[in-house]
């Protein structure tokens, strides 16, 4: 029976001793309803844009089924070839790697400084990293745009990678989960010798895994789905994905097609949430228990 599943679970909601009364057994049953339904939901839309793109423009005009009549996978490799998607995906896993490395790098060391170094006047800068969490990130867009031009750093890939690398929040995450971190140890290698970023690489970023594997995540949804900056930043030759997408639809190029390219775009995000998705949930939950 399904309830025997629950038979060596232990801790949560939901035990299998709780499972004795008739009213936690529909409670359990209306929950997993409930979660089936989020489900179908979620995966809905990804499902639709995957299917829709096998019709060509007569049929998904005047067809409204979800399913189409004959299931060619040839189309996505025209559309493929057609749109030189291949150049884009390179861009963006160009931006994607470098935003993963700043936002470790750079948040981690921030976060380092605030919940463990912990120099004079480290309640005001985290209270200054605090108060810009309420700043809407469109409001500093245009003097980050002419800062970017000052400095001669458009078209390059930089200032995409260093944007992420200021992010207030990954720095709270950080500095959250490394305030739990055993004090024992960090003494320990003082004594020893270990300087501070020696301390930081070998010691701090070993012991939080589950964080890193947070901001990991977080940074490439980020760094992938980002549309403004590149925008702004980035020339033709060095377009996103996303902004490729925008000047797809803007163009002269088929509906369906666009529908292809966007069942491109969001393979890499799919795939990386079916592959981590058990390292997601628990890193998040860890996360979220230490900080």
């Amino acid at each position: 029976m399904f309830f025997d599943k629950y038979r060596k679970k232990e801790d949560g909601a939901i035990r299998y001793y709780d499972l004795h009364s008739t009213r936690t057994k529909i409670l359990c049953i209306v929950i997993i309803l409930i979660c089936v339904g989020i489900v179908i939901v979620s995966i809905f839309p990804p499902v639709w844009v995957f299917l829709a793109s096998f019709k060509d423009i007569k049929e998904f005009r005047r067809n409204p089924t979800i399913f189409p009549k004959t299931y060619d996978f040839q189309v996505f490799v025209t559309t493929w070839n057609q749109l030189k998607f291949m150049k884009y995906y390179i861009n963006s896993f160009i931006v994607v790697t470098g935003s993963v490395i700043s936002a470790i790098i750079f948040n981690g060391l921030l976060g380092y400084g605030l919940g463990i170094v912990k120099p004079k006047g480290y309640k005001i800068l985290f209270g200054l990293v605090m108060w810009s969490l309420l700043i809407p990130a469109t409001t500093s867009v245009v003097a980050l745009f002419v800062n970017i031009n000052k400095i001669h750093l458009t078209n390059t890939f930089i200032p995409l990678w260093f944007s992420i690398g200021a992010n207030a929040f990954y720095v709270v995450l950080f500095k959250q989960f490394f305030e739990s971190l055993p004090k024992e140890l960090i003494e320990a290698a003082k004594l020893d010798g270990c300087g501070l970023l020696r301390i930081f690489v070998k010691i701090v970023l070993p012991l939080s895994k589950s964080i890193v594997m947070v901001i990991v995540i977080f940074s490439i949804n980020a760094a992938w789905s980002d549309f403004l900056l590149p925008y702004l930043v980035l020339g033709p030759e060095k377009a996103t994905v996303m902004v490729r997408l925008f000047m797809f639809r803007v163009s002269s190029t088929a509906d369906v097609a666009v529908l292809r390219a966007v069942a491109f775009s969001i393979i890499p995000p799919i795939i990386l949430f079916l592959v981590f998705q058990k390292q997601i949930t628990e890193g998040a939950v860890n996360g979220a228990l230490k900080g």
